[in-house]
């Protein structure tokens, strides 16, 4: 018997609807990291990009569990000296609760050559209306997935 390995043309990908407002931030990320990388997929490669598109609605309701919000803090560096800029999570969901969300995806992908194509592959909006209708996407609901 041989090892099955996928090849880039056997893969088929599919949309998915993830809604923040059903779960904590942790889980939000980690399930679309999931879906992202493919790893549900019984023809999964580690070497090969064979993950689903991902669309994650109500960013702006965000769940954050315990002192989150005025302790976890993001930090940015221009390059030049003392330059360090620090914004806590508080104050990136009133600006940009997109960021947040994105961060935390980012953070959960293996650091490799194909974490930018799968990072495109995840759409990220504040409200819950999105423009992917045409792609059919399934609504997964987070109460229910483990």
């Amino acid at each position: 018997m041989k090892t099955y390995s996928p090849k880039p043309k056997d893969i088929t990908r599919s949309w998915y609807v993830l809604d923040a407002s059903e779960a904590a931030l942790g889980r939000v990320a980690a399930k679309a990291a999931k879906l992202l990388l493919g790893k549900d997929k019984p023809s999964f490669a580690h070497h090969i990009d064979c993950g689903d598109y991902v669309i994650i609605i109500n960013t702006d309701k965000l769940v954050i569990t315990g002192n989150k919000k005025s302790g976890k803090i993001y930090y940015r560096h221009s390059g030049y000296p003392g330059n360090l800029k620090s914004t806590s999570l508080a104050d990136m969901l009133k600006e940009k609760s997109e960021v947040v969300i994105q961060k935390a995806v980012r953070g959960m992908l293996p650091v490799n050559k194909l974490r930018a194509g799968r990072l495109a592959r995840l759409k990220i909006y504040s409200g819950s209306e999105y423009q992917n209708d045409a792609q059919k996407p399934v609504i997964l609901s987070m109460k229910e997935t483990k």
